[in-house]
């Protein structure tokens, strides 16, 4: 070997470890950084997240969809709680409203199609359309009386739908909505917290990024499975409006909740969130009382999407949450719960 030779794989050498020990160094910090999150006190440490369970339904759609559900409280209770769950998500997101609520209202929550205990089902039928027809099956099977029905993110968006397929339903079996960080449309417009020229390149790669990662979904699963600090951190800071003090243990129910949802499922979804417009359609609402919730924070459904929805629905009652984002019913269950009781007050009169 020549000493030009072994003078560049010197050199080559020294970058290659370089970068073996940034990343290791990288990893190491991360690591700290987690550990140092997990030490401090968790007053949700003992909350039993994922495993509060109701009198379990399975219901096959007229599409032929095994959905499951499940209804909760007293079945002679005078007004029915119908909650819908949002993208990635199953009816665990639900986990405070079902625990503080269950005693005094009858409950029916259920895990949107190809979602959490749910049956998968083809691309061409992850429409929003579909998930509100979903509902509305959901609601002839179930809910014999009044209800109120609750939707979080894609869960308000089903709502929406159910309320274009079928308005006769508002005012007459439905007695009142509650929408939680949620769109009536235009999602493909939001910046993410982003300067406008990156946030305008992100949405112009995101579709084609989402779909081949789609195509190779049960590779990534195999990686997504495994769990991660990343992860953690990323949900932290992005899921969570008051980052510092949130709970670790709620930070990984969510993250473990988001994960075992299938990456196919993800993209399957995709498109129709992005396409989602149902703006014409709110005015149906209009007919019962209706509460909006959104996270200051929020910049998945961002407050100004909550706000058009407001002012669409003069009569509705707006709730913007200080220091929450996206997921304001776990961040912030008591300001939501009391929310969703003074609703239902509303509706008994």
């Amino acid at each position: 070997m020549t000493t030009t030779t072994r003078r560049k794989v010197g050199v080559a050498g020294a970058i290659v470890g370089a970068a073996s020990a940034g990343l290791a160094a990288a990893a190491l910090a991360k690591r700290y950084a987690v550990g140092r999150i997990r030490l401090r006190p968790d007053l949700e440490a003992n909350e039993p997240f994922g495993e509060l369970r109701g009198r379990e339904r399975t219901l096959t759609t007229s599409d032929e969809v095994a959905l499951h559900v499940e209804i909760d409280g007293p079945d002679d209770a005078p007004v029915t709680i119908v909650f819908c769950h949002g993208y990635t998500h199953n009816l665990d997101s639900w986990h405070y409203q079902r625990r503080d609520l269950r005693e005094n209202y009858r409950i029916v929550l259920w895990d949107q199609r190809s979602h959490g205990l749910s049956q998968r089902t083809e691309k061409q039928d992850s429409s929003i359309e579909r998930l509100g027809e979903d509902l509305f099956e959901v609601l002839e099977t179930f809910v014999q009386g009044p209800c109120v029905l609750v939707g979080h993110s894609m869960g308000g968006m089903t709502i929406m739908a159910l309320a274009d397929r079928h308005p006769e339903l508002f005012g007459d079996r439905i007695k009142g909505v509650g929408l939680i960080s949620t769109s009536a449309g235009k999602l493909a417009e939001i910046t993410l917290g982003l300067p406008a020229l990156l946030a305008k390149g992100l949405h112009k790669v995101a579709p084609l990024t989402v779909s081949m990662l789609g195509r190779g979904g049960s590779l990534v699963d195999k990686t997504r499975h495994a769990g991660n600090d990343v992860a953690f951190l990323v949900l932290r800071h992005f899921g969570f409006g008051d980052s510092k003090n949130v709970s670790p243990t709620l930070v990984d129910f969510v993250e473990s909740m988001i994960r075992s949802t299938p990456t196919e499922v993800i993209a399957d979804f995709y498109p129709a969130l992005m396409n989602h417009d149902k703006l014409s359609a709110l005015g149906v609402l209009d007919d019962v009382p209706t509460a909006i919730m959104v996270g200051e924070k929020d910049w998945l459904t961002p407050p100004e999407h909550s706000r058009a929805i407001a002012a669409a629905l003069p009569r509705a009652q707006l709730t913007e949450v200080p220091e929450t984002s996206h997921l304001v019913q776990l961040e912030r269950p008591s300001v939501v719960n009391d929310a969703l009781r003074d609703l239902v007050k509303r509706v008994e009169l």
